[in-house]
């Protein structure tokens, strides 16, 4: 990509009732684009790393056995009455509209129900089970407060993923597997040394359930760590009989702050038996479909990469969710054409680059690569083409290097 084809330009304010650190970066760097409070659009390079982290989570999910689908957003009313979630009561952040004919819908804050209803049409014999259907979907919530940037947004993207299993021992294998992916997921991220499993409440589905929680000065969650097991428990239930269940005590527990980057929920059968969902077993006898719910939040963890890597001078992203893994920096027009060449193989490599081909300062340049927070800056100026050389730097180091070309692309294929 040639910055001089983006649309977006960078800027040295963000919106004055723009609060959340990652939201004023991703602004500034024109990753995002604010509409509202708690909503907003995502831009070339946003959509990028967006992309990238959801690939990341894509790919997990379908080491596991997930099925990759697209639900709808309008919800119909009878689906969620059922289960009784259509209730403000119940629901507190439903968006509702009506057609033009009258009748009400909902926008989907989840997709238990309208997936449990949509799974009838496909499971009836034990045969068809068990099934790992998921997607990414924008998800609408009508939050009372959202000043946390895309760490908590009335509309976000979210990868939800449900199990229909034959019975709770199925179930439960699948849950220590979706368990390791996530971790993996955080691993792949940049996110693993710093995110816990969580015990949580189950609500009324079971006793516990589990949270990823990635600690953070600014997250809205008290969690009790024990670092030594890697693993942690909400402030929520955190009581004596936790700690008896887990074996553990309360002066080997660290209180932190965190941000939830994920969730895994035990649903049992409270929406197959809601929803009618049964299949016939071995024996010709109908069963209920036992099920569990799993989020990641790819939006909230853009927002909070943002947040905990950046530095003074901008964003500083890990490569597995750059928008691209090389700034190039051509300074000067006499050098466009060693600049086009080295463009085109560093793209022959299969490494992403954007290339700032702009007529503007080299200051200006250098500013925008710190600020976009791009793994690896290559400069080419008259100076580097008459050493037969570039230069590099790394956007974590201080330090540049005079490197061949061969030279860079060795660091750059291995790293």
């Amino acid at each position: 990509m040639r910055l001089s084809e983006l649309f977006t330009k960078t800027s040295k304010t963000a919106p004055a009732d723009e609060v959340a650190k990652n939201a004023q970066l991703l602004i500034r760097a024109g990753f995002i684009y604010k509409e509202m409070a708690g909503v907003y659009a995502y831009l070339p390079l946003g959509k990028r790393v967006l992309d990238n982290i959801m690939q990341v989570i894509r790919e997990e999910m379908n080491a596991i056995g997930g099925n990759e689908i697209s639900l709808t957003a309008l919800q119909q009313k009878d689906t969620w009455e059922a289960s009784g979630r259509w209730s403000d009561e119940i629901i507190d952040v439903w968006f509702k509209t009506k057609l033009a004919s009258g009748t009400e819908l909902g926008l989907a804050p989840t997709h238990e129900e309208p997936l449990t209803k949509l799974m009838k049409t496909y499971i009836a014999s034990y045969k068809d089970l068990p099934v790992y259907p998921y997607q990414f979907q924008i998800k609408f919530r009508n939050e009372l407060r959202s000043k946390s940037g895309l760490m908590r947004g009335r509309e976000f993207w979210m990868k939800d993923l449900y199990s229909f299993s034959r019975d709770r021992a199925e179930h439960d294998e699948f849950y220590d597997k979706i368990t390791e992916a996530y971790h993996a997921v955080y691993d792949r991220l940049g996110l693993g040394e710093i995110t816990y499993k969580t015990f949580a409440s189950g609500g009324s589905f079971s006793k516990y359930s589990h949270e990823f929680q990635t600690l953070s000065d600014v997250g809205e969650d008290t969690i009790y760590v024990h670092e030594a097991k890697k693993l942690a428990i909400n402030e929520e239930v955190y009581t004596d009989e936790v700690l008896s269940d887990l074996g553990i005590s309360r002066d080997e527990l660290v209180e932190k702050k965190a941000v939830e980057v994920g969730n895994i929920f035990t649903l049992g059968t409270k929406f197959s038996d809601a929803l009618d969902l049964v299949y016939t077993d071995e024996k010709g006898e109908q069963q209920k479909v036992f099920m569990g719910s799993y989020g990641i939040g790819p939006s909230r963890i853009m927002g909070l990469i943002a947040e905990l890597f950046a530095d003074d001078k901008g964003l500083v992203w890990p490569e597995a969710v750059a928008p691209a893994r090389v700034y190039l920096v051509q300074i000067g027009d006499d050098v466009a054409e060693e600049a086009q060449k080295l463009y085109e193989q560093l793209v022959s490599k299969g490494i992403e680059t954007l290339w700032d081909d702009r007529d503007a300062r080299p200051g200006e340049k250098f500013a925008d690569a710190d600020l976009y927070g791009i793994p690896h800056r290559i400069v080419v100026s008259a100076k580097t083409v008459a050493d037969q050389k570039v230069e590099y730097k790394a956007r974590s180091a201080d330090e540049t290097e005079l490197l061949t070309v061969d030279e860079l692309l060795a660091r750059l294929v291995v790293s």
